[in-house]
């Protein structure tokens, strides 16, 4: 199974959720306001951990609407939440994503906001494999240290 639980630290968010029956996204919100300046990189917390099958990775993309209300964007195109990222010892598996201000301006996003969407999908992988380590401990970065 998969879905959504509130991240230790962390309360009075709403969990991600799908706008429509055929909505493949369950839209994400940011859990406090963030203010960023022009050409800025920052890390939008949802204070939300998503729990999947171990062959599942859960895909974040911007909203549609992020670059056109906001100038925002998700840099690297995609965030991707692996299945061992749940509840990992150096923030319990909160969601954090990724946001660039294209503007020129300093954007204020309200807490509430919904900025991305995820969508759950299966993977396959390759025999005789080399894993570079065998468990993750941490967020952005964290595998092949």
């Amino acid at each position: 199974m998969r879905g959504f639980k509130v991240a230790k630290g962390y309360e009075n968010i709403n969990l991600p959720k799908r706008s429509t029956k055929q909505s493949a996204g369950y839209d994400f919100e940011i859990c406090e306001d963030l203010t960023m300046h022009p050409k800025e990189i920052a890390l939008a917390q949802t204070g939300v951990k998503a729990y999947m099958m171990e062959d599942e990775v859960l895909k974040l993309y911007p909203r549609s609407s992020l670059p056109k209300k906001f100038g925002l964007t998700i840099p690297n195109n995609v965030g991707i939440i692996d299945a061992d990222y749940y509840e990992n010892d150096d923030n319990d598996g909160a969601i954090f994503i990724q946001l660039y201000n294209l503007s020129d301006q300093t954007i204020t996003v309200k807490k509430g906001t919904r900025i991305a969407q995820g969508i759950f999908s299966k993977y396959l992988t390759v025999e005789k494999e080399d894993i570079i380590q065998t468990s993750r401990n941490g967020g952005f970065g964290s595998t092949g240290h």
